[in-house]
């Protein structure tokens, strides 16, 4: 699974220019993937001023606004692809455009579905 993190303010931020360009770099890349069959899935995610954590605590549910941890990046998003290896996971997130300016993680799925 490979996570995309980025910042939403800096992205908010940028040209309509500089989004399109963000937008034709990943059609490309997910062209490229779904011809190669090593897509498997995939989604943004809304904002995560929109997210709820959930804590219990002393058998009590806590549930409050906005993300876990206070930073300027978040998980934005996340592609599911059927690889070969690590190190082509680890290829496919440099080309992706938010590793140039925020983070990719690329983590292995546990479990078989």
């Amino acid at each position: 699974m490979l996570l995309i993190y980025n910042n939403a303010a800096a992205f908010e931020e940028m040209t309509d220019d500089e989004r399109q360009a963000i937008f034709d770099q990943v059609d490309v890349l997910m062209k490229e993937l779904q011809e190669s069959g090593e897509w498997v899935g995939g989604e943004g995610l809304a904002d995560a001023a929109r997210a709820k954590t959930v804590k219990v605590r002393d058998g009590g549910t806590i549930v409050t606004d906005g993300p876990y941890l206070e930073a300027k990046e978040h998980l934005a998003g996340y592609l599911t692809v059927d690889v070969a290896s690590e190190e082509r996971a680890v290829d496919i997130a440099a080309r992706w455009p938010d590793a140039c300016r925020w983070a990719m993680e690329v983590r292995a799925v546990i479990g078989g579905g």
